[in-house]
């Protein structure tokens, strides 16, 4: 144990022995089957909540005492993956029999703050340890997709061999469960299989049809093994992404054969019908059969589309989904984004400044107004949209940007976010009521950004300050 955790977790382990006592004097009036335990500390709260969720469902929410500690009791815990949420942060974990999970994180770097110490630690570091190696591998598996196949297929095998080498020492030397080796086995598995799918978007030399047609013939033999409905893995990231790119490629695929466009457009209408036909034939499993079809409905819907087509893909969704919530959310939502077409006002919303004062967002619009958002637990994003910005200020002086951020927590985090990577507060406002806010403005996905003229018509609702039309509708706006 490090010099740290000695001094950190010695009261959070009496908690545990307490909460412990107090199960052995309960187990003769209650028969409460497997339990399990997980509590911890949260370092630079964004809130004072934390929820446990399995899957969708919300299994408890506590209140952080005094020292911003937590802790939660399973009574006839299911094994397997649940997760804990902290304002907008999200960290999955794996609860199995007996375990007494502590966690102790730092919300300013989430993920990589974080570390787990007692009974069941060990196969959760590794489990978040594989996590952030598969984010910095995302950079080198673009590199490689600049390789021919075989080569690029070559280089991938030997990382996943690396993998599986570790998985194994890990295993002989710890043992853990047959429920973790399969989940970190999948997380490889499928790593590997998504990095594959995305080869042929990836390769820049010819057009994707090319690209697929150019494969070796076992390039994509581990489909035969697909298990489109896996109950255990349907809420594990690296799986659930795996078969958004699988049915990605599939879709192109069929469309292709259809149309013999040979040209990837994912904000085609006939294309994102077909993959959510692919979808609905193939996923039995509810849960992931809504979330694939919500999720390629609702990137479609905001790609820009005008209004016959998402009323089109609005009634494919609604006839293969099985989700209330999702359906009643679409509706609204397209209903939403007809309100913010081009020659529309700005539907108002409020937002307060760094000062703390309420102000109402047509009283900010006085001249070319472009309204960018961000949120303080998507830190890429928070950064580089803020360079990015500093850098169109110098170029566009006579446009007025307006940063919003959409996080609904500590109301004085977002100015400490601001404050540590040093941004001016000057046009940094957050929402007044992030919820109803996102709702009016249809703020998915959250690089966006909203063009407004100098009377508050909207010019743009869907722009996108990385694309490199940007500065031409900058440029646009000004000269109207």
């Amino acid at each position: 144990m490090t010099l740290l955790n000695k001094h950190i977790f010695p009261q959070l382990l009496l908690l545990f022995t307490l909460c412990s006592i107090v199960s052995c004097k309960n187990d003769t009036t209650e028969d409460e089957g497997d339990t399990a335990y997980l509590g911890g500390e949260i370092i630079n709260p964004s809130n004072n909540i934390v929820v446990i969720y399995k899957g969708k469902e919300p299994l408890d929410t506590l209140k952080l005492d005094a020292n911003n500690r937590f802790m939660h009791k399973f009574k006839h815990l299911i094994p397997g993956l649940y997760t804990f949420h902290h304002g907008t942060d999200i960290q999955m974990v794996l609860i199995e029999p007996n375990d007494s999970l502590m966690v102790r994180l730092n919300t300013i770097d989430f993920d990589e703050s974080l570390v787990y110490t007692g009974e069941g630690a060990k196969k959760n570091n590794y489990l978040i340890d594989m996590f952030l190696e598969s984010e910095k591998e995302d950079q080198t598996v673009l590199r490689l997709c600049q390789l021919n196949a075989g080569e690029f297929e070559k280089r991938l095998d030997s990382l996943r061999t690396l993998k599986l080498e570790k998985l194994q020492a890990f295993s002989a030397k710890n043992t853990p469960s047959p429920l973790f080796e399969t989940i970190a086995k999948a997380n490889i598995d499928y790593n590997y299989y998504m990095s594959k799918e995305v080869y042929p978007f990836a390769f820049y030399s010819k057009n994707e049809v090319e690209n697929l047609k150019a494969l070796p013939k076992d390039f994509y033999a581990y489909r035969k093994n697909i298990d489109y409905n896996n109950e255990t893995l349907k809420d594990y990231f690296p799986y659930y992404e795996f078969l958004k790119y699988h049915f990605q490629n599939l879709a192109f695929v069929e469309q292709y054969n259809k149309t013999h466009d040979s040209v990837y457009n994912g904000k085609s209408m006939g294309y994102n019908i077909t993959k959510m036909k692919l979808i609905d034939s193939l996923v039995q499993n509810p849960w992931l059969k809504n979330n694939l079809l919500a999720d390629t409905a609702f990137r479609f819907f905001n790609s820009g589309a005008n209004t016959a087509e998402n009323s089109l893909v609005l009634n494919e969704f609604l006839k293969r989904s099985t989700d209330e919530y999702q359906k009643e959310r679409s509706i609204s939502y397209t209903n939403t984004l007809k309100n913010l077409t081009p020659g529309n006002r700005l539907p108002n919303v409020e937002v307060i400044d760094s000062n703390g004062k309420k102000v109402s967002i047509e009283d900010l619009i006085a001249k070319p107004t472009a309204i960018y958002f961000w949120s303080y637990t998507i830190k890429r994003h928070f950064k580089d949209s803020h360079l990015k910005i500093k850098e169109l200020q110098k170029k566009y002086p006579e446009v007025n940007f307006l940063s919003v951020n959409i996080n609904n927590g500590d109301p004085d985090f977002w100015i400490r976010s601001l404050e540590q990577n040093g941004f001016d507060l000057s046009n940094e406002f957050r929402f007044a009521n992030p919820e109803k806010a996102k709702e009016t403005w249809a703020l998915y996905p959250i690089n966006k950004v909203i063009l407004v003229n100098e009377k508050g018509i909207i010019e743009d609702s869907n722009a996108n300050m990385f694309n490199f039309k940007f500065e031409e509708e900058l440029l646009g706006l000004v000269s109207r």
